[in-house]
């Protein structure tokens, strides 16, 4: 299986670049000015505060919520392969496995050719699996498919000598403050703890335990968790229904927020 705790220099990694989708560009995880944050930035600063000097690490995120594996590989990959960062995390194809009829066997192959392309130019490509959805309303019913899509992503790491960020065993996050109103994407506490888990599959020191126990909350009663539902089925289940229909994306018309390797 993947090596996913290799030690590393913890000198090694300069610079980083992160390309994927609305969960490596940060979606759920708003910042002050009201950008999104994620765990990719957080785990920028981690990487970054093991270097002698601030200002020598040089971080890009070329993620763009709504891309399909296809698109981030015409779009980002090259891009990434023109920066040549010390490492890329690549998250891609979670979009295409949610989608209706589409192949995992399928994904994985293209998955396969774009880590080829990527490791033949740049440093480390440390892939990403996908969640453990038993507990996620809208795609419980694809935890077999996306389970597939994870064993073919880790035989390719095995393949091609990627770390694994294994999100399917991180279990703090099938607590539901892990996750947005939108169910569909992390809170900030849930983009904290995937940081600290991809810095210790990296052999880094950590402020925190990702797995860290979530403090006790009261029981909830049926009402609550009943008004909940119909709250969440109406601003967010209804209106990406309806893009699904009418064949838009999230990420129409939106732009990578970091295009260049540019210091924190």
């Amino acid at each position: 299986m993947a090596d996913d705790s290799r030690s590393t220099d913890k000198n090694a990694f300069g610079s980083y670049a992160a390309i994927g989708d609305s969960f490596t560009e940060g979606v759920g995880d708003p910042g002050p000015d009201g950008a999104y944050v994620g765990w990719a930035d957080r785990f920028a600063v981690l990487l970054a505060d093991q270097l002698p000097e601030l200002d020598g690490f040089r971080y890009a995120n070329l993620a763009v919520r709504g891309r399909l594996l296809d698109q981030i590989v015409a779009e980002q990959v090259p891009r990434a392969k023109e920066l040549a960062p010390d490492l890329v995390t690549f998250c891609a194809g979670g979009n295409d496995i949610i989608r209706p009829g589409t192949d995992p066997d399928d994904v994985a192959e293209r998955f396969e050719r774009a880590v080829a392309d990527l490791t033949s130019a740049v440093g480390t490509v440390m892939v990403t699996t996908g969640f453990d959805t038993r507990d996620v309303i809208l795609l419980k019913h694809l935890r077999g498919k996306i389970a597939t899509y994870n064993g073919h992503v880790r035989a390719i790491a095995d393949r091609y000598g990627c770390p694994v960020l294994d999100l399917w065993s991180l279990r703090s996050v099938q607590d539901r403050r892990a996750w947005d109103e939108d169910r569909l994407h992390l809170s900030p506490e849930g983009h904290t703890r995937v940081a600290l888990r991809a810095a210790q599959v990296l052999g880094l020191p950590v402020p925190a335990d990702p797995e860290q126990p979530w403090p006790p909350q009261p029981p909830r009663g049926t009402l609550e968790v009943r008004k909940d539902d119909i709250h969440w089925a109406k601003e967010y289940l209804v209106p990406w229904i309806g893009r699904r229909l009418r064949g838009e994306s999230s990420g129409d018309h939106v732009e990578a927020k970091r295009p260049d390797l540019m210091p924190l």
